[in-house]
Order: C-alpha cells, then sequence, then structure tokens
C-alpha cells in the first residue's frame, strides 16, 4: 500500500478548485494508493519534472512514484488547457 503525500503548491491548487471537483479528485487520488489497483487513468511522463499524471475529468493531478518505499508524492492539480504540460 502507498502512502500519499501533497506538496504545498498541490494542495493550494486543489483548494481553489470547486468542491464537487476536489471530492472527484481526492477519491481518484485515494485510488492510487493500493498498489497499481487505481492507476487506470495514469499515464508515464517523458521530459516533465514530475513522473506520472493522472486524469481526473477536466483536472490532471502531477505525481511521482517512489516503489520501494512505496510514497506517492501529488505534485501539481492543474485543469487540463493547452498549458497543462
Amino acid at each position: 500500500m502507498n502512502k500519499i503525500t501533497w506538496t504545498r503548491k498541490a494542495a493550494k491548487q486543489i483548494r481553489k478548485i470547486a468542491p464537487s471537483d476536489a471530492r472527484i479528485v481526492y477519491d481518484k487520488v485515494s485510488g492510487l494508493e493500493k498498489d497499481q489497483v487505481g492507476w487506470v487513468s495514469v499515464k508515464k511522463l517523458t521530459g516533465h519534472e514530475s513522473d506520472y499524471r493522472l486524469r481526473v475529468g477536466k483536472y490532471r493531478v502531477l505525481f511521482s512514484h517512489d516503489a520501494e518505499i512505496k510514497i506517492v508524492s501529488i505534485d501539481e492539480v492543474k485543469r487540463r488547457d493547452e498549458r497543462t504540460y
């Protein structure tokens, strides 16, 4: 089981979105706690500071994962647009 950590930047970004959308993002991120079970909408990124991207409706959750110590670090929560990546 993975441990979820939020960076200060990601926590600030999620507080700015609508509460109903924030709840959906939290639910999807909670799915990352289980080893590879909640990883259906996850894609490995190349050329980006974050390792992975999770699609949650019109939002993208950018995160890093350390498989050895089982920590998922949420780096950013962004609304999907042409500048997201």
